[in-house]
């Protein structure tokens, strides 16, 4: 399916309910003693979502179909998934930052299915076929920028990311299990948007 006028409406107003969630989070906090704008952009989550928002606006806006935009909106659904995903198992019941419910929904729940569902009905053509692989990279660099912050700040944005109690044994064996959870997830989402496309697929 190509991304016909109604999906493209769609992406614009899942853009506008995700940005606005990320502004409401910053609005209602900002001001807070404890809220510090650094960590609130430490976590993945958010990162993910405003990468999904930029992804959803310009997809609605532009529609581009490109084999460069193909790779990013292949990445940001694989990030996105990877929080949904992530969060459903391991963060529901963690202080994630997140101070009002609907908020909580739209990043962890909602956006990360609305770019899923996008991704399913507007197939990737020319997308290598070891993009999957390839957007292991940010949640990659994301761990490590995190277990490098973290120290400096005293601060980390997930349990399984910080060592103080667990550890740093445990925390690798953690994100061990975690990373192969998201190569599993990775390799999903290139399933799910190029299943089906026909075997002329540009080389990796």
């Amino acid at each position: 399916m190509t991304a016909t006028w109604w999906i493209r409406v769609l992406r614009i107003v899942f853009a506008a309910l995700g940005a606005a969630a990320l502004i409401y989070q910053v609005a209602v906090r900002w001001g807070d003693a404890d809220f510090s704008l650094g960590n609130f952009f430490g976590y993945f989550t958010v990162l993910s979502n405003i990468a999904a928002a930029v992804v959803l606006l310009v997809g609605g806006l532009l529609a581009p179909t490109g084999p460069v935009w193909e790779w990013v909106r292949g990445a940001v659904t694989t990030c996105m998934v990877i929080t949904g995903i992530v969060y459903a198992l391991l963060l529901s019941g963690v202080d994630v930052d997140v101070t009002y419910s609907w908020v909580n929904d739209v990043l962890h729940r909602i956006i990360p299915l609305v770019m899923l569902v996008d991704w399913a009905l507007v197939r990737a053509k020319r997308l290598p076929e070891r993009s999957w692989l390839t957007w292991l990279a940010i949640p990659l660099v994301y761990g490590i920028y995190s277990l490098i912050r973290g120290p400096i700040v005293d601060w980390y944005p997930y349990p399984f990311l910080d060592p103080r109690e667990q550890g740093y044994v445990s925390m690798a064996i953690s994100l061990v299990v975690v990373f192969v959870g998201m190569t599993l997830m990775s390799f999903g989402v290139y399933w799910v948007g190029t299943r089906g496309r026909s075997r002329d697929v540009t080389p990796a």
